[in-house]
């Protein structure tokens, strides 16, 4: 009986021991939704973080939701159905002059490069953009980063923009495909993997890359509300480093290594169209390693915005950026 009792009580032990040590490796994950201004190849560091656990590690249940436009992407930020906004930086400009009291305030940059190309009707291997002189072209929503930096380049090539070419800008983003094959416009401009489905499908193909023509823009960026950075600089903290791994291991990684790890979030990819596609993106620097948007390369951005929309003042470096949590990442 008593031999009973010694067993039943080093039972009791084990099974109080073997709780706690569950207990201590399940911590609960902070949950974070972040709003995406779409979903693309472009992106590729943050699926890549996700899919290797670099979000878990650091403490963190990431959701990731598609806004599909960049306004859309600050108004789910705004009304708090977001924590972290994606999109590009331009947005977080207009809302601080709107004078909103709790503004965005971009943290890391992931993308420095324009990241769509120019799709056109017809297989064209000697390309020019002097063919574009009196045509139409899908560019995506009036003061977004994908239109201005069209009409950058176009400009870059002697075209301007409502005189020698169209530029539509009354289409939402989600859609320009879908338009675009239906039979309106001459050119869209469309994001991987969106520009090569159409390609094998034979109803566009690809003449030019637009982040090729444009070069250094700081284009996506991520930004909470400054009310959101003050309260949860852990949160932000976390997140930062996560996606710096992400970028790291995107640096370190082989096209095909990272399509595999691109792949749960494209399944209707092909795996070689994949590591294709992250191979353009790499070859054209797409990705900023360091994760800190510059005060000059911000302004090199409102001085597109101006020439694009017009600017009627700049918002101010210190008040919109904050690089302390990109800085932390990499020195960590």
């Amino acid at each position: 009986m008593k031999r009973f009792k010694g067993i039943s009580l080093m039972l009791s032990i084990a099974l109080v021991v073997s709780i706690a040590l569950t207990g201590c490796g399940d911590k609960e994950l902070t949950k974070l939704t972040v709003a995406e201004v779409t979903h693309s190849v472009f992106y590729a560091p943050q699926y890549v973080a996700l899919t290797e656990g670099f979000f878990a590690d650091e403490g963190l249940d990431v959701e990731f939701i598609n806004t599909k436009g960049a306004d859309k992407t600050m108004t789910a930020l705004l009304s708090d159905q977001a924590d972290i906004g994606f999109m590009g930086p331009e947005a977080s400009v207009y809302v601080f002059n709107q004078g909103k009291e709790d503004y965005a305030v971009n943290f890391a940059q992931l993308t420095q490069r324009d990241g769509s190309f120019l799709v056109g009707r017809e297989k064209d291997d000697n390309f020019d953009f002097s063919k574009l002189k009196g045509k139409t072209i899908l560019g995506g929503r009036k003061g977004g980063m994908p239109q201005m930096t069209l009409e950058y380049v176009l400009r870059k090539h002697g075209l301007e923009p409502g005189k020698d070419v169209t530029v539509r800008t009354d289409i939402q983003f989600a859609v320009m495909a879908g338009v675009f094959t239906k039979g309106e416009g001459d050119f869209v401009t469309l994001f991987e993997p969106v520009a090569s489905l159409l390609e094998n499908e034979g109803v566009g193909y690809i003449v030019a890359s637009i982040g090729e023509e444009a070069g250094y823009i700081p284009y996506t960026c991520y930004s909470a509300k400054k009310s959101y950075i003050e309260n949860n600089p852990e949160t932000i903290q976390a997140f930062t480093n996560a996606i710096y791994k992400g970028m790291k291991w995107v640096e370190e990684h082989s096209p095909e290594e990272i399509a595999k790890s691109l792949q749960p979030h494209f399944p209707d990819a092909d795996l070689e169209v994949l590591a294709i596609l992250v191979e353009r993106y790499k070859k054209q620097d797409t990705w900023k390693p360091d994760l800190i948007l510059t005060e000059e390369g911000l302004n090199h951005m409102m001085d597109i915005i101006d020439k694009a929309i017009g600017l009627d003042k700049r918002a101010p470096y210190e008040k919109i950026v904050t690089n302390k949590f990109a800085e932390k990442a990499m020195n960590r």
